[in-house]
């Protein structure tokens, strides 16, 4: 039985491939091992995976995620599954690497992640040879929903928004500048507080406030990361909610630069199963 893993910081979406053929989801809160302890991934893993699984032992263990960022992340990472699987093996990833698994599998290109944030990188088939670094919703993440929110909020304090925009902005939100401040510099995870607005943006994409303010962020996600990649051989392929729900603007931004885009797809679970199936052949 093989496990395989897309995990992000609240939610892990897994896929159980019994020996039978038949694939079992499952789904439990997140583990990030930037934030969780060791002890505390083995109870999740514990409680809500292993008791969720409906039948045989598990041999192989494949997990991608947030916060798999140097050994020390992947080795706790791996202890702990062997820990709740005992004897198995288990392999720790990066959500890049998730994307281009899913998105090239075992061919050469360039994957992209647009969600709430947002990372790029060529891909040669088997691991990534090249990176222009994401460097997070305050440096970079350009095209990102964190940035995509951040952005806008600041428009909106900044009383840039068409009137009839703001006014529907208030309608829905009863949100003060204090309020935004507490959300944005004292609470945590203000990336995903910010990214909540792409919603809004996604209701009104037909205004000309939005369509400009989209058309410009996209610009700027391919102008300062996909430009820097070989393009004009290879199409860009693209994993994440944003992307996803914001396909016909994506694609015409990357018109407007030359580059073609390849596959767009909301996660990468589904692609990752294909990939790993496919080594099993």
């Amino acid at each position: 039985m093989i496990l395989i893993a897309d995990s992000g910081s609240t939610k892990v979406s897994w896929r159980v491939l019994h020996e039978d053929g038949t694939t079992q989801v499952i789904q439990t809160i997140g583990i990030n091992p930037f934030f969780v302890s060791e002890e505390d991934i083995v109870s999740t893993l514990e409680k809500d995976l292993k008791s969720a699984i409906t039948s045989g032992s598990v041999k192989e263990v494949y997990f991608y995620g947030a916060g798999v960022a140097g050994q020390d992340k992947i080795d706790i990472l791996c202890r702990s599954f062997q820990k709740v699987f005992p004897g198995c093996k288990a392999e720790a990833y990066s959500d890049l690497l998730a994307a281009a698994r899913c998105l090239c599998g075992t061919g050469e290109g360039i994957a992209a992640i647009l969600g709430t944030g947002a990372n790029t990188c060529f891909y040669d088939g088997e691991k990534i040879v090249d990176n222009v670094p994401a460097c997070g919703y305050i440096l970079g993440d350009e095209g990102g929903g964190a940035v995509l929110g951040k952005k806008f909020i600041s428009d909106y304090l900044k009383r840039m928004l068409p009137e009839d925009l703001k006014e529907a902005f208030d309608r829905q939100y009863h949100l003060g500048m204090l309020d935004i401040i507490e959300k944005v510099y004292r609470q945590p995870l203000p990336n995903r507080f910010l990214a909540t607005f792409t919603m809004f943006l996604g209701d009104h994409r037909t205004h000309p406030y939005v369509q400009e303010f989209l058309a410009k962020a996209f610009d700027e996600f391919f102008e300062r990361n996909i430009a820097h990649y070989n393009y004009k051989t290879y199409p860009v392929n693209i994993v994440g909610s944003v992307a996803y729900y914001f396909s016909q603007e994506v694609e015409a931004a990357a018109a407007r630069h030359g580059m073609r885009i390849g596959k767009i797809v909301r996660t990468p679970i589904e692609g990752l199963v294909a990939y790993h199936k496919n080594l099993m052949k």
